[in-house]
C-alpha cells in the first residue's frame, strides 16, 4: 500500500493523530519564513515520543550543513527533507554527517524537471508543484502523468495540493512509494483537522481496494522500505489528473 507522509505538524496532540491516521512518516519543517515552523523544543518532543514508530523528517530550505547536523541532532530526526537549493554533494554530505536517510524535493513544471532530479542519488525523490519564489507548501497540484516520466531506483513521493477528495486518483495516476499532504489536511497552516487525517487515510487505503469489474490500484512490489543502496522498480500507469483550488500558503 502506498505509504502516507503527514507534513507541517507544530504539535504532538497533531503527531498523535498522525500516527492513528496511519502515517509513514511525519515532517517538521524548519524553514523560518514558514507558516508551519515547528519550534525546535515541539519537534525534540515529537521525536522522541514518536521516532521509534514512525519517520520523522526535517523539512529544510537552503540551510547550511551546521544548521542542519545541528537540528537533526538535536531534535532526533530520522529523516532530512531539503526544499532549496541543495545540489546532489550537499546531499550527500548531509547524508554521511547525519546519518538521516534524504528526501530531495523538486518543484516540478514539466518532464525536465524530473529528468533533472535522476542526478540526485538520495534515499527518496519527492515531486511537487511549482510556484514562482515559494518552495512549497502551496496546495496547488500538477499534472500528475508526468511522474510516470520519473525512471530509476529512487522511490517517489508525491506532494502538492494533495486533499481526501484527490489523493486516490493521483496515486491510481502517478503511482509513487508515499503520498506527501500538508494543507490539504489542516485546519489553519500547522493545525491539523482529525477528520480530514482520517479522510485522507481511508481515500489512500481505498486507492488499492478492489473496484467494481475487478480493477485494483495495486502496490508496487517494494512497498516495504528497502535498505538504501537496494534498487527499487518504478511504475507506470496513464490517466489524467484533476486539478484543485490552490491555497497559496508557501511551504
Amino acid at each position: 500500500m502506498t505509504k502516507i507522509k503527514f507534513c507541517g505538524l507544530t504539535s504532538l496532540a497533531d503527531a498523535e493523530r498522525a500516527m492513528s491516521a496511519r502515517a509513514w512518516a511525519i515532517g517538521l519543517n524548519f524553514w523560518p519564513r514558514s507558516p508551519r515552523r515547528c519550534d525546535p523544543a515541539v519537534a525534540a518532543e515529537i521525536a522522541a515520543a514518536l521516532k521509534r514508530r514512525v519517520e520523522v523528517a526535517g523539512v529544510f530550505v537552503n540551510a547550511t550543513l551546521d544548521e542542519l547536523a545541528a537540528t537533526a541532532d538535536g531534535v532526533g530526526l530520522t529523516m532530512l527533507q531539503l526544499h532549496g537549493d541543495e545540489g546532489p554533494a550537499y546531499c550527500a554530505e548531509a547524508a554521511r554527517r547525519t546519518g538521516c536517510e534524504v528526501i530531495k524535493a523538486v518543484r516540478v513544471r514539466s518532464r525536465a524537471d524530473i529528468q533533472a532530479v535522476a542526478s540526485f542519488h538520495t534515499d527518496y525523490h519527492l515531486l511537487d508543484s511549482y510556484t514562482p519564489g515559494v518552495p512549497g507548501g502551496t496546495g496547488a497540484t500538477f499534472a500528475w502523468e508526468i511522474a510516470r516520466s520519473h525512471r530509476g531506483p529512487v522511490p517517489v513521493i508525491l506532494s502538492g495540493g494533495l486533499t481526501p477528495e484527490n489523493v486516490a486518483e493521483a496515486i491510481a495516476i502517478a503511482r509513487p512509494f508515499a503520498v506527501d499532504v500538508a494543507s490539504g489536511v489542516e485546519v489553519s497552516p500547522g493545525r491539523k483537522d482529525p477528520v480530514k487525517l482520517e479522510a485522507f487515510s481511508n481515500a489512500v487505503a481505498g486507492a488499492h481496494a478492489p473496484q467494481p469489474g475487478g480493477a485494483h490500484a495495486r502496490p508496487r512490489s517494494w512497498m516495504t522500505r528497502a535498505p538504501r543502496d537496494q534498487a527499487r522498480p518504478d511504475a507506470e500507469r496513464a490517466a489524467r489528473p484533476r486539478a484543485h483550488v490552490p491555497t497559496r500558503t508557501p511551504l
